[in-house]
């Protein structure tokens, strides 16, 4: 297998950037380009082998019967939705600190988000608040608490447990955007597992990525898979031409599920490479900034490493200057986007928080040793000029 090399490398020159997918690629060429020609030989560009090779792939993986292939992460939410039946009228709960396509799939079905405080600790939705949240729905009448839709932030998995516990006291089911996770493990199992029907994304530069917009979905039961299958080909049921459901164009292509496999072959040696990065971050950097916290029994895939600091914008700007680049997710919470404030209303205190503290640092299977020890010296030298 081609494993990321841990060796230290000559003396750092270039700007290290938040993520590089050049040496990925130049490490995994020759297996990429095998397998891209052998799509480009059979032809079959739309649901092709390859595709139904991933699925079986990614649900091994897991430890679920069902994985299917569709055209992004946003695209699986929606499908995921659509499957579950949710619509006009329904309240899906949803964290208020994630990225908008989130809150967007689920307007994008017609229904309601409900916006979720999250822990300050792990980034993830709240159960209190959202035990506040659904009964607040329940008591105005107007909508159906219908979903929760965890959000699994920067790769940690949500407290699945408590959330499951809370939604089936008031009658609702469960959704896990795993759009940043795929690889992450809970008390109860691996991605994919821990919630009856999960959706994933593989977006370049998400863990496990490809070479355009991917997704997947994830399920456990039956019925839904069947469904899913119908919608992602315009609500068709097999090889005919006849629409039984309402359904999308959301297909995965045989060229983006290649690449897949090719990086599926390494990804579990690209996981531990990031959590050997993320163990010396924590050592080096917990007396400085606040470093991201992974409770017991879990394990995070870490598609961002990232940090609160009180001068999170003054700490970007130095370590700019000092050659790290560093990532914004997010700057706005949910409620605070314009698109969103139809449906603002709630107090969301560590949400917005949170959005003005948090910045990401560099980690990739592909950094070198001198990288982060770069890293964590700029973090440290800008932290002590800044006071």
């Amino acid at each position: 297998m081609n494993a990321p090399q841990t060796v230290a490398a000559p003396r750092l020159v270039e700007r290290i950037n938040l993520f590089d997918l050049q040496r990925q690629k130049s490490r995994l060429g020759a297996d990429l380009h095998r397998r891209m020609d052998a799509v480009l030989a059979h032809g079959q560009f739309v649901l092709g082998p390859e595709v139904t090779e991933l699925e079986n792939c990614l649900a091994a993986y897991a430890a679920v019967p069902h994985a299917i292939g569709v055209s992004s992460g946003r695209d699986a939410l929606m499908i995921a939705l659509m499957a579950m039946g949710v619509s006009d009228g329904d309240a899906v709960f949803v964290p208020a600190f994630t990225f908008a396509a989130t809150a967007g799939a689920v307007v994008g079905v017609g229904a309601t988000p409900i916006f979720v405080d999250v822990d300050a600790a792990t980034f993830n939705m709240d159960a209190e608040d959202l035990d506040r949240a659904m009964g607040e729905v329940a008591a105005a009448g107007r909508l159906r608490p219908a979903v929760v839709m965890p959000v699994d932030l920067y790769g940690l998995p949500a407290d699945y447990q408590r959330l499951s516990d809370v939604a089936a006291r008031h009658g609702a089911t469960l959704l896990a955007d795993a759009a940043q996770s795929f690889g992450g493990v809970g008390p109860g199992g691996t991605v994919g597992a821990l919630a009856p029907i999960s959706a994933t994304s593989f977006y370049p530069t998400k863990p496990l990525g490809c070479y355009g917009d991917g997704g997947a979905i994830l399920t456990t039961d039956d019925d839904l898979a069947e469904r899913v299958r119908m919608i992602r080909s315009h609500g068709r049921s097999g090889a005919g031409d006849e629409a039984t459901v309402l359904g999308l164009t959301g297909r995965l292509d045989t060229l983006q599920a290649a690449v897949l496999l090719s990086k599926l072959e390494v990804f579990a040696d690209e996981l531990e490479r990031r959590r050997a990065i993320a163990r010396r971050y924590d050592a080096e950097l917990a007396d400085i900034v606040t470093v991201p916290t992974v409770p017991e029994g879990y394990l995070s895939s870490l598609a961002l490493y990232t940090v609160r600091f009180a001068r999170r914008d003054d700490l970007r700007t130095a370590l700019d200057e000092r050659g790290v680049g560093t990532g914004l997710f997010y700057r706005l919470a949910l409620h605070q986007h314009p698109a969103f404030k139809d449906f603002d209303g709630r107090s969301l205190p560590v949400s917005e928080m949170l959005a003005n503290e948090v910045v990401s640092l560099p980690i990739h299977a592909d950094m070198r040793d001198d990288e982060v020890d770069h890293v964590i010296s700029a973090v440290r030298e800008a932290v002590e000029a800044l006071g």
